[in-house]
């Protein structure tokens, strides 16, 4: 039995108050998992901050922002293995196949999106807990866009929007159906995986809006993109748009709320076979 260490960030709530696991009360996918793995036998030890470095036989770097601090990253490469820790930059920018400049020659519609990941609400976040605790930002300057913003052409997107940092601009392009527009969710852990392709009645697809779901293939390419990225365990967003798979989304923090939830609690087992699988390499 393995001996596991999940690293959150200091001002991050991986679990509830209540400071338990194999009780409910986390929003992440990771804390379901755990509970699953916990079953099984293993220690799970939550690490808040890097101040203290528990012995662990396996880690996974979990720190609920876009970028990953340097300091965490650095503290992550002193356990023998740690999960994700190729993966401490998922910014819109890095990971996005959709971004395009103001010169592309794409004539469809665009959408407008923060170059952070969950339009910067978890940095905003850090950032007043981390004020209400004393403490500097970690994430100064990090701003929160309001919500996606879609234009029919380039030309109507705000030539300010091309200066900003924080902002990136994509080709609109979810997969039209006869009943609304597909979009398609990679969830995986080592070499265990669940791919579906979800249909929603809004052409800005979201989980909770989905009106039905169908198991997909994973694209090869998308497989390589993996790879370059650094996940070990996380969740893809994509469509399929002229025959080639569009990373559009990259999350090493998936959540697990909302109508969601038992979609993704059924796919528990599966994807702790596959960190069991990561164990048996390393120990």
């Amino acid at each position: 039995m393995a001996r596991i260490a999940v690293i959150t960030h200091e001002f991050d709530r991986f679990i509830g108050r209540r400071g338990l696991l194999l009780r409910r009360g986390s929003p992440y996918m990771l804390f379901d998992l755990m509970e699953e793995l916990q079953r099984r036998g293993h220690s799970v030890q939550v690490i808040n901050g890097t101040s203290t470095r528990p012995e662990a036989d396996i880690a996974v770097l979990h720190v609920d922002a876009t970028v990953t601090p340097p300091e965490y990253v650095e503290y992550a490469r002193g356990f023998p293995f740690c999960l994700n820790i190729g993966a401490a930059d998922i910014s819109k920018r890095r990971v996005s196949g959709a971004v395009i400049g103001r010169d592309d020659d794409w004539q469809g519609p665009v959408i407008v999106k923060s170059n952070l990941n969950n339009l910067g609400t978890r940095e905003r976040t850090l950032n007043r807990r981390s004020r209400r605790a004393g403490r500097p930002e970690p994430f100064p300057g990090a701003g929160v866009l309001g919500s996606y913003r879609i234009h029919a052409s380039l030309a109507d997107v705000p030539a300010a929007v091309f200066e900003r940092q924080d902002l990136v601009v994509e080709k609109f392009i979810p997969e039209p159906e006869p009943d609304g527009f597909g979009a398609r969710f990679w969830l995986f852990c080592g070499e265990r995986e669940r791919c579906t392709r979800h249909i929603s009645p809004q052409n800005l697809v979201k989980g909770n809006d989905t009106i039905r779901r169908d198991p997909v293939p994973v694209p090869d390419e998308l497989r390589a993109l993996r790879r370059k990225l650094g996940f070990d365990y996380g969740k893809f967003d994509f469509v399929m748009h002229e025959g080639r798979a569009v990373l559009l989304d990259a999350n090493k923090t998936p959540g697990s709320v909302g109508n969601l939830s038992a979609f993704l609690a059924a796919g528990n087992a599966n994807l702790a076979d596959g960190f069991e699988g990561l164990i048996r390499q390393v120990t």
